[in-house]
């Protein structure tokens, strides 16, 4: 019998869901795991939520600031910024795409809220969810993208694409973004 093959996170779906150019945000090259520079494989190449993969990168807690947001009838839709508690530092960009159907109502209305970050609502509320790595990016920053991580357009970083399975279901679509590693010291945590 064959195997059910994931559902596919689109790149450029989710990018289009707020710029009308991909290349506006940056210009992405798909990777393998074994291509990644060893600090962003140990970001990146794994099945956790990003909101504790940068906490611990990072040594603290980070906080969501939702530049753009809006919903439709079956979804939720937002671009992010985490940013370190400690000095507010952007340590990862992204875009969410929420079935609102996949979650209980107590937690679309915490995420809808946009105080805190998906993954520790997701953590918070013991919703049964598994994060399925789709794809890795080698992402040359788009101006945005620059501005947003204060390096120059061309700056080169990575990211990836994934899918939380809530409940079972494919619940949440996702692009993450990780702030250059050489624009930080390194981690005393590794």
């Amino acid at each position: 019998m064959p195997q059910a093959t994931p559902p596919s996170v689109e790149l450029h779906e989710l990018v289009s869901l707020f710029y009308a150019d991909h290349h506006q945000l940056g210009k992405f090259l798909r990777q393998e795991a074994s291509t990644l520079p060893p600090a962003y494989k140990r970001m990146l190449a794994h099945e956790a939520h990003m909101t504790v993969t940068v906490e611990k990168r990072h040594g603290c807690a980070v906080d969501v600031q939702v530049l753009a947001s809006h919903q439709t009838d079956t979804h939720y839709i937002r671009k992010i910024l985490l940013r370190r508690s400690s000095d507010q530092r952007v340590v990862q960009f992204g875009i969410v795409r929420l079935a609102l159907s996949a979650l209980q109502e107590a937690v679309r209305d915490e995420i809808l809220a946009q105080q805190i970050p998906l993954g520790r609502v997701l953590i918070e509320h013991q919703v049964l969810r598994h994060v399925h790595l789709d794809g890795l990016w080698h992402v040359q920053c788009g101006a945005e993208l620059a501005d947003y991580f204060a390096v120059q357009t061309g700056h080169k970083t990575y990211g990836r694409t994934a899918l939380i399975y809530c409940n079972g279901e494919p619940g949440v679509e996702l692009l993450e973004v990780v702030a250059p590693e050489d624009t930080f010291a390194p981690a005393a945590h590794g």
